[in-house]
């Protein structure tokens, strides 16, 4: 491995693009000895840890957007970005600029041991693409001051590079379900031991009720730490209307009365992750407490990209990037009336057979247009296309290039159809590319 000289953000991002080339993931030993060079950062940090296979990205910003709204300062740090890298640190609500991006990748990158990469040392240190990450965001964040920093895990918990943080103050655990499983585990409950893995002593936690099976992985290891936990279910909370971009519920509070919130999303799977967010943030510390205007007001103000998000009149974007998620992204479709239109694209590593069995069978779409993305972890479109073609009753149209099956798409668009884009958040993140650079 050479060295380079470095001095713009593009050569920076472009390195950090190339990592997953030339290194492999490292034990948590290894990571929190490099997180200690550093000086330990962490420790200046009042860390929001938040894990789980689907919601993850939502539960975090439903959190931000609470302690916003409560007068907060809040970093945070997420994965994976959707068209531009900096979107996975975020202070005051703000991308971090090319410049501090920079500083802090220089930062990392001068404290490498460049003699021993160079001659290809055994034991040779350098970090894996989301190592690097994180280590940038524990550069960065500590400099802005903010009052709490949350966290998102990459995959699984136990042994993520995340977890090398040596304190916390909550951590939540999100809807669990079979993913990653060549790295997690094959069933539900060795995922939800990874995912426990981010439990510490002394500090609060609260999950998602996913199951039985998953829920009593979580208690066990809460009694082992003898800390405080408690679950979240659809138990705690009731759909009361339904308008035409608006969702409104009810949240049965622990502490006080019942609270009526507005999700500003058609995604009905929403209520779920804003419910566990809103539990989570009445077991944080706070020096004040939220009060429950302030909850209304935050979760109101919440936006998270690429999640049902409309980025064209009756266009929707929506990362459904699993089974689960796809049961989830049909439960919304379901109740929009109308013709309906799909534009799916899935990754090799995800159970995309039953994927393909779920939207096919759904009946909800008139059409429905296949596609790869650039990125290599990609689907082929001509395999994707052979097992549609297991089900007669699907219209499908195949496409290499994923720009020219959305032109395709919205071109033939039929009055009234609504137009979904599912499958994989590296082709959300293209449509969404493509969408600020071309006029529709």
């Amino acid at each position: 491995m050479k060295r380079q000289e470095i001095a713009a953000y593009e050569q920076a991002v472009q390195y950090i693009d190339e990592v997953p080339r030339f290194t492999a993931k490292h034990t948590m030993e290894q990571t929190r000895a490099f997180l200690h060079r550093l000086g330990d950062p962490d420790r200046k940090l009042r860390v929001i840890h938040v894990a789980g296979t689907n919601g993850k990205g939502s539960v975090c910003a439903y959190l931000r957007s609470i302690l916003e709204a409560a007068g907060y300062r809040v970093a945070l740090f997420t994965s994976p970005h959707l068209v531009s890298i900096r979107e996975r640190f975020v202070v005051d609500g703000e991308m971090v600029s090319e410049e501090d991006f920079l500083r802090a990748f220089l930062h990392i990158y001068h404290m490498l041991d460049w003699d021993a990469l160079e001659r290809e040392e055994a034991g040779a240190y350098h970090p894996t693409y989301f190592e690097y990450l994180f280590f940038m965001a524990m550069v960065l964040f500590p400099e802005k001051r903010p009052e709490f920093c949350i966290l998102e895990t990459g995959v699984g918990g136990r042994l993520d590079a995340t977890n090398a943080v040596g304190q916390k103050e909550l951590t939540v655990i999100t809807h669990i379900s079979l993913d990653h499983v060549g790295v997690l585990g094959d069933t539900l409950e060795k995922i939800a031991f990874e995912k426990a893995g981010i439990l510490r002593a002394g500090v609060p936690a609260v999950w998602w009720d996913t199951c039985e099976e998953t829920t009593r992985v979580f208690r066990a290891r809460a009694r082992e730490l003898g800390i405080s936990a408690h679950s979240v279910s659809e138990n705690d909370y009731s759909f009361s209307n339904f308008k035409r971009k608006t969702i409104d519920f009810c949240l049965h509070n622990l502490y006080d009365r019942d609270v009526t919130l507005t999700l500003h999303t058609i995604a009905a799977y929403q209520m779920e992750n804003c419910a566990l967010a809103v539990r989570a943030i009445q077991e944080l510390e706070t020096e004040r407490r939220i009060t429950p205007d302030q909850i209304r007001k935050g979760v109101a103000d919440c936006f998270w990209a690429g999640r049902m998000e409309e980025v064209l009149p009756e266009v929707y974007v929506d990362g459904a990037h699993n089974e689960d998620g796809i049961r989830a992204f049909l439960e919304t479709v379901s109740g929009h009336p109308g013709a309906k239109s799909l534009l799916f694209g899935v990754v090799k590593d995800k159970d995309y057979r039953s994927m393909v069995q779920e939207l096919a069978s759904s009946g909800l779409f008139g059409r429905i247009f296949l596609t790869c993305m650039r990125s290599s972890r990609a689907l082929a479109v001509g395999e994707l296309a052979a097992l549609f073609g297991g089900y007669p009753a699907c219209a499908c149209e195949a496409f290499e290039d994923s720009g020219a099956a959305f032109h395709r798409l919205l071109d033939s668009r039929r009055e009234g159809e609504r137009v979904y884009v599912a499958g994989s958040l590296y082709l959300v993140g293209e449509i969404k590319e493509l969408l600020s650079h071309d006029k529709f």
